[in-house]
């Protein structure tokens, strides 16, 4: 089992910044993949950027070069630096975390962009 925790969500104005935090715990080991994931209301939910065991990052076209996710192994932390936030990106971030054979999801934190 692996439990997945997200934090850092809230309401800013656009061209802003926001990190948000997930925190994984229970069989980390077995964790190959991470992901953050957003859906908008009345949209699927979308993969916005990965990063894998082996330090791999991939990030959707909508977020890249301004989102950056990274890791801290030490504190079983993921992150994802958003900057030059847009009301596009206003949706619930979840994160998530594979083991190759399930997908563990966090409960989710609102992100807001509005003046």
């Amino acid at each position: 089992q692996v439990q997945v925790v997200e934090s850092g969500g809230g309401l800013v104005q656009p061209g802003g910044s926001l990190r948000l935090s997930c925190v994984v715990s229970g069989s980390i080991f077995s964790v190959n993949r991470m992901g953050w994931y957003r859906q908008a209301p009345g949209k699927q939910r979308e993969l916005i950027a990965q990063i894998t065991s082996g330090e791999t990052t991939n990030y959707a076209d909508s977020v890249k070069g301004r989102f950056t996710i990274s890791r801290d192994r030490d504190k079983n932390t993921v992150f994802l630096q958003m900057n030059g936030l847009k009301p596009e990106d206003t949706a619930i971030y979840y994160c998530s975390g594979d083991t190759g054979g399930l997908r563990y999801w966090g409960q989710g934190t609102q992100v807001t962009v509005s003046s």
